[in-house]
């Protein structure tokens, strides 16, 4: 059986939402986002970020400043006792201008590529795994790979819940936050332990 991965949004979910965050110096945790991965981590789940990164293939920024702002995800984390233990990005478009990112990939949310990549590299039973965002793409891709979806209502969160309800694609369950989000993973982690006890 393969271990139970979390993966979890960057923009708007984890950080707060900057249309094409292009500095490190932009970041921002949303509040309590830390805290909420610790937990996570004290419980021994796979945390992953997964976040579809156009900017890149629009000329926008370049892979390298992506590192650099990934770097300091990374160290704000830490700072709180925090860590993920994977960040996956996809940096394509096919509407991109920016050569070889002008395509239609697999990686890019609502696919699941990102989760696919995860599930091989740490052994991930997807099927058992929870996908938190703040939009419909990341409810579409958790639900490609039959995992338990959250929307948060933070970022795109409110209109992201509009929409799913006249796409009827509703997410299992809806958070004010992160915080909520993985306070529900937990005890759905729990009552499902004892039922299979």
């Amino acid at each position: 059986m393969g271990r139970i991965g979390v993966f979890v949004d960057r923009d708007g979910t984890l950080i707060e939402e900057r249309d094409f965050l292009r500095l490190p110096e932009g970041l921002r945790l949303i509040d309590g986002a830390a805290q909420s991965i610790r937990k996570l981590n004290q419980r021994g789940l796979v945390t992953c970020v997964i976040s579809n990164q156009s900017g890149v293939a629009r000329g926008l920024l370049s892979e390298g400043d992506l590192q650099s702002i990934h770097r300091r995800l990374t160290e704000e984390l830490a700072r709180e006792g925090a860590a993920v233990d994977r960040i996956y990005y996809c940096p394509h478009h096919p509407g991109g201008s920016v050569e070889p990112y002008v395509t239609d990939c697999e990686c890019r949310k609502p696919k699941p590529g990102m989760m696919r990549k995860a599930e091989r590299e740490l052994s991930i039973d997807l099927s058992r795994s929870y996908v938190v965002g703040d939009k419909l793409v990341d409810i579409q891709a958790g639900r490609a790979v039959a995992a338990t979806t959250i929307l948060v209502l933070t970022g795109y969160g409110e209109s992201s819940l509009e929409m799913s309800k006249k796409e009827n694609v509703p997410a299992d369950f809806v958070a004010p936050s992160i915080g909520e989000a993985v306070e529900f993973i937990i005890r759905d982690i729990d009552e499902d332990a004892k039922k299979r006890s």
